[in-house]
């Protein structure tokens, strides 16, 4: 015996299907904020050489025994340019104890020059023009839309403890993030 529905109570149990699906499937790939809930698929810092704004290049794995904080964001971004001052304290306050490199991956050398002006930055400021460092950590840390601004913890191994998508809300759950994954305190 088949049961007969009406085109709308079959289009309402469409939505519904397809609204309980996009709640799981945002469930499954949305990312904690919570340095100890994050389990990256791949815990080994890949390779990467950028050239550098600050100075030439720089390639990761020679930041060997240093925690390194790599940050992907671009001008046009307001919470990347917003959270920028954050990452720069950190690099200055940290006198060394942790590498920040911030890495532009939209703009070009001249605007990224030009967006600092006379400032000379204590953190690392570098490009991924062809944004091929940017697409393999979407790929592995499952940040699928390409949201920046988007930071990796890499510890003094090389390896990435923690993953954040989106902007820190303060430079103190930046700081707090830092203790969470490196065991760093505000100097």
């Amino acid at each position: 015996m088949a049961i007969r529905m009406s085109k709308k109570t079959g289009l309402i149990v469409a939505i519904v299907i397809v609204a309980v699906g996009a709640i799981v499937g945002v469930a499954l790939s949305r990312n904690s904020s919570n340095p100890s809930d994050s389990t990256p698929q791949s815990n080994n810092a890949s390779d990467l050489t950028l050239p550098i704004i600050t100075w030439n290049e720089t390639t990761l794995s020679t930041l060997k025994g240093t925690p390194v904080v790599l940050n992907f964001w671009s001008i046009s971004c307001p919470y990347c340019v917003e959270q920028l001052p954050y990452l720069e304290d950190v690099a200055q306050q940290s006198k060394g104890e942790i590498k920040v490199i911030a890495i532009n991956m939209v703009d070009n050398a001249a605007s990224v020059q030009n967006f600092f002006g006379d400032y000379k930055p204590t953190m690392t400021v570098a490009l991924d023009s062809n944004r091929e460092a940017f697409v393999g950590y979407c790929l592995v840390y499952n940040n699928t839309r390409g949201a920046i601004p988007f930071t990796l913890f890499v510890d003094s191994e090389g390896v990435i403890q923690y993953v954040k998508i989106g902007a820190f809300a303060s430079e103190e759950e930046l700081w707090n993030t830092l203790h969470d994954v490196f065991g760093i305190t505000i100097p």
